[in-house]
C-alpha cells in the first residue's frame, strides 16, 4: 500500500513538473497575451484583403493568420532571450519564466528556432516573392531586441517588423509588392510608433535606470505629443489609401472610429499614469480592428452589389 502511494505521489509531482514546464513555455511565447498578434494581424489581414480586391484566399489567410501567431511567438522567445538579464528588475516582467529562471536560455532561443522553422513551412504553398520577403521579415524580428541597447528610437524599428506582414500579404495576392502596398507598409510605421510608445511610457523609469533606449524616454515631455501626431499621419494615410482604393463610407467609418479611439487614448496618457499608458497601449488592438473591419464590409458590400454607392 505504501509503495503504491509513493508511486502515485512521484507521478504526481513528475505531472505538476510537466505541466510548470509548459506553462512557463506558455508564457515565454505569451499565449496568455495575445495582444501582439492582433497588433500584427489586423493591418497583414487589412493588407491582404486590399490587395485582393475583397476576394482573398480563405487558405492564404488562414496561412497569414497562424503564420503571424508562430512569428510573433518566436519574437517573443527572442526577445525574452535578449532581456533575460534585464526583465528581472522591471515591474511589469520580472514574472517571465527567463527571469525567474524557470526555463534556461538554450530553451528559448530552441523554441524560436521551432516556431520560425513552422513558421516557413507554412509558407512554402506561397509564390517567391513572398518566400523572399519572409527572409528579412526574419531576421528584422531577430534583431529588434537587441536595438534597445544602442539605438535611440527602437520603436522605429519595430515599426518595421511589425508592419513587414503587409507587403507580404501584397506579394501574396499579386506576385510582388504594389507600389500601394510600400506605402502601407511605411504609414503602418506610425501606427506601431504611436502604441508602442505608449506601451514605452509603462516602463519608462525602470529603463532609465537600467540604460535602455526608448522612445518615451527620447521624446521627453514631448511624448503625449509624438504619440497623437503619429496617430494622425496613421489615420490620414490610411484615409489616402481608401482613396486610392475607391472605398465607400463603411471604410471611412471605420476610420472615424480609429480615430475616437485614438482620441480616447490621448485623454488616457496626457497624465502619464502607467496603467492608464498600458490601458491605451491595449486598445490598439480595436483601433487596427475597426479599420480592418472597415475594409472587408465595405468590400463585402460592394461584391454583394449593396445599392449604397456604385460599383468602381
Amino acid at each position: 500500500m505504501n509503495d503504491n502511494v509513493a508511486r502515485q505521489d512521484e507521478a504526481r509531482s513528475r505531472w505538476q513538473k510537466v505541466g510548470a514546464r509548459i506553462d512557463a513555455y506558455e508564457r515565454l511565447i505569451r499565449l496568455d497575451k495575445p495582444i501582439g498578434t492582433l497588433l500584427l494581424l489586423w493591418p497583414t489581414l487589412s493588407a491582404l484583403w486590399l490587395a485582393s480586391f475583397g476576394t482573398p484566399s480563405w487558405v492564404v489567410a488562414g496561412i497569414f493568420v497562424l503564420g503571424t501567431l508562430l512569428m510573433r511567438s518566436a519574437g517573443c522567445a527572442v526577445n525574452d532571450y535578449a532581456d533575460r538579464e534585464f526583465d528581472a528588475h522591471v515591474e511589469r516582467t520580472a514574472r517571465r519564466p527567463l527571469a525567474l529562471r524557470e526555463i534556461e536560455p538554450w530553451e528559448a532561443l530552441a523554441v524560436a528556432a521551432a516556431l520560425a522553422f513552422f513558421a516557413l513551412l507554412l509558407i512554402t504553398p506561397l509564390n517567391r516573392a513572398t518566400l523572399l520577403l519572409s527572409v528579412p521579415a526574419l531576421a528584422i524580428s531577430i534583431a529588434y531586441p537587441f536595438f534597445k541597447r544602442f539605438f535611440l528610437l527602437p520603436q522605429a524599428f519595430l515599426g518595421i517588423a511589425f508592419s513587414f506582414g503587409i507587403p507580404m500579404a501584397f506579394a501574396s495576392a499579386s506576385d510582388g509588392v504594389s507600389e500601394l502596398g510600400w506605402w502601407m507598409f511605411g504609414i503602418n510605421l506610425f501606427w506601431v510608433m504611436a502604441y508602442d510608445t505608449e506601451y514605452a511610457m509603462v516602463d519608462r523609469r525602470d529603463d532609465v535606470k537600467l540604460g535602455l533606449k526608448t522612445s518615451a524616454i527620447a521624446f521627453g515631455r514631448w511624448d503625449v505629443a509624438v504619440v497623437m501626431v503619429c496617430y494622425a499621419i496613421y489615420i490620414a494615410g490610411m484615409a489616402w489609401i481608401g482613396l486610392q482604393r475607391h472605398l465607400g463610407p463603411i471604410y471611412y467609418s471605420g476610420l472615424v472610429v480609429a480615430a475616437l479611439l485614438a482620441l480616447w487614448h490621448f485623454w488616457l496618457i496626457r497624465i502619464r499614469d502607467p496603467a492608464r499608458c498600458f490601458r491605451a497601449f491595449l486598445g490598439n488592438h480595436w483601433l487596427g480592428f475597426a479599420v480592418f473591419a472597415g475594409i472587408v464590409v465595405d468590400y463585402a458590400l460592394r461584391l454583394e452589389r449593396w445599392p449604397l454607392w456604385p460599383q468602381q
